[in-house]
C-alpha cells in the first residue's frame, strides 16, 4: 500500500529593503492582489499574510514593511512587524533586486546569517539586468550571506517562481494547517478597503502627502446588493487637507472613484463609498492613534 503523504504547514516570511518588489512577489506567490503595490517607498506599513493551500500543505506567506531606520513611532512599529516576522518564520525569503546597490542594513544581514532556519536570498527584477551583472551580484551575495540559497527571479514576469515555490515547500516542516483551508488571508475586508484607498493616495499625490496620510474605516456595512463604506483620510496639517480634497473636490473624487472600482473588483460586489478628510496632527508619533490604526507598539 502506498504511504499517505504527510501534511506540511509553515510560515514563509518575506523581508527586505524598500522598492525591491516584495509585495509584487507576495502577490505572485499567493495568486491574489493582497498587498498594495506602488513605486513609492514605505508602501507596505503592516504585516499582511497570504495563505496558499494544497491537499497536503498550507504555506503562509507574509509581506512586511521595507527595512528602514525609524524616524518616528509609525516607522518603529513597521520595523516591529519585520522583527516579528523573523522570529516566527520557518523559512525566510530575503528580497533584494538586480538594481539595489550594496549590502544595506547590515544588522539584519548579520542576524540572518546566524539564524538556524533556512534563508532564501531572492534577487528580484532580473529582467532589468544582464547575465554578467547578475552573476557578479550572485557572487557578492554569496559573500554576504554564505548559508543562503540564492534564487534569481522576476516576480513581475513570474520567472523562476515555480522553482522558488517548490523549494519553500521542501523546507516547510510537517504539521497541521494553521488556518481553515478556505482562508486566503488573516486580514478582514475593512483592512483591505483602507489599503485600497491608501494605494490611491500613494498613486495620486506627490511629495509628503502619501507619507503623512493614514486611512480609517468608520463604517462597513453589507446589504444584499452592496457594501456601504465610510472612510476618513487622516493628514498631519491643514494645508495637506486642502491638497487632498483638491480644487472643487476634484482630487478626492478621483481617489474615491478609483478606490471604489478596485473595491468592487476585490469584493465582487457593488460598493457605495463615502470619503472624508481630517487633520490629525502628528498622528505618526501618537501612540493612541497608531494603536487605533492597527499598529503594534513596543
Amino acid at each position: 500500500m502506498e504511504e499517505a503523504k504527510k501534511h506540511k504547514s509553515g510560515f514563509a516570511n518575506i523581508i527586505g529593503n524598500p522598492n525591491v518588489g516584495k509585495s509584487t512577489l507576495m502577490n505572485a506567490l499567493v495568486g491574489e492582489q493582497l498587498s498594495i503595490v506602488t513605486a513609492k517607498s514605505q508602501t507596505t506599513r503592516h504585516r499582511i499574510m497570504g495563505i496558499v493551500n494544497g491537499d497536503d500543505y498550507q504555506l503562509v506567506y507574509s509581506d512586511t514593511p521595507g527595512i528602514l531606520k525609524p524616524d518616528y513611532k509609525l516607522q518603529e512599529s513597521m520595523m516591529k512587524f519585520v522583527r516579528t516576522a523573523i522570529g516566527d518564520a520557518d523559512v525566510i525569503l530575503y528580497v533584494t533586486d538586480a538594481i539595489e546597490k550594496g549590502n544595506k542594513h547590515e544588522e539584519y544581514i548579520k542576524r540572518l546569517s546566524i539564524l538556524d532556519i533556512p534563508v532564501l536570498l531572492i534577487i528580484n527584477k532580473i529582467d532589468l539586468t544582464t547575465t554578467e551583472q547578475l552573476e557578479q551580484l550572485v557572487e557578492q551575495w554569496k559573500e554576504w550571506l554564505p548559508k543562503a540559497e540564492i534564487f534569481p527571479v522576476s516576480a513581475k514576469e513570474r520567472f523562476n517562481l515555480d522553482n522558488l515555490f517548490k523549494r519553500v515547500l521542501e523546507l516547510t516542516p510537517e504539521g497541521p494547517a494553521y488556518y481553515d483551508k478556505e482562508t486566503l488571508t488573516d486580514r478582514n475586508l475593512r483592512f483591505f478597503a483602507s489599503e485600497i484607498i491608501r494605494e490611491k493616495v500613494l498613486l495620486y499625490y506627490k511629495k509628503e502627502i502619501p507619507y503623512s496620510a493614514e486611512i480609517s474605516i468608520e463604517e462597513f456595512k453589507e446589504d444584499d446588493d452592496m457594501y456601504r463604506i465610510a472612510s476618513t483620510i487622516h493628514v498631519a496639517r491643514e494645508s495637506q487637507k486642502g491638497i487632498v480634497i483638491g480644487h472643487g473636490g476634484k482630487a478626492l473624487k478621483w481617489v474615491g472613484t478609483e478606490a471604489r472600482k478596485d473595491m468592487e473588483n476585490f469584493f465582487a460586489k457593488k460598493v457605495f463609498l463615502k470619503m472624508f478628510v481630517k487633520v490629525n496632527p502628528d498622528w505618526r508619533n501618537n501612540s493612541r492613534e497608531l494603536k487605533n490604526f492597527g499598529y503594534i507598539l513596543e
